[in-house]
């Protein structure tokens, strides 16, 4: 009996709030917002960087606190899909359900590619 394999690769609705960064431009005019964006998306695409490279290694002390730290520059942002889905991520590691952990961390690559598509080239994520 031979099996079929078939791959599933779920697509994720992505959120987003334009009023956090509205507000940066309005405070701070363009070219001064623009920096600070492109500077808060460049650190947030690091963090995911630098988080998924210690999931990949099992290094999983402090990854809470890295999720909360990204739960945060997410809703600065105004990615709503993505600090939800940090908290749904950082909550499986409080209920140690390393499984359910594993199903989140998976989408929580797949809002961060979307959420920072701009950011895509400089994040070495691999699911």
């Amino acid at each position: 009996m031979s099996a079929i394999v078939m791959e599933f690769r779920p697509k994720d609705r992505v959120q987003q709030d334009a009023e956090p960064i509205a507000l940066i431009y309005r405070s701070m005019g363009t070219h001064a917002a623009e920096e600070v964006v492109n500077r808060a998306l460049g650190e947030l695409a690091l963090t995911v960087s630098g988080l998924a490279q210690l999931v990949r290694g099992g290094e999983m002390t402090g990854i809470a606190r890295q999720l909360l730290r990204l739960e945060r520059m997410a809703v600065q942002l105004g990615l709503v899909s993505f600090g939800a889905v940090a908290v749904d991520a950082r909550e499986c590691l409080d209920c140690g359900d390393m499984m359910a952990f594993a199903a989140v961390w998976a989408r929580l690559i797949r809002v961060a590619e979307v959420s920072l598509a701009t950011e895509k080239g400089a994040l070495d994520l691999q699911v």
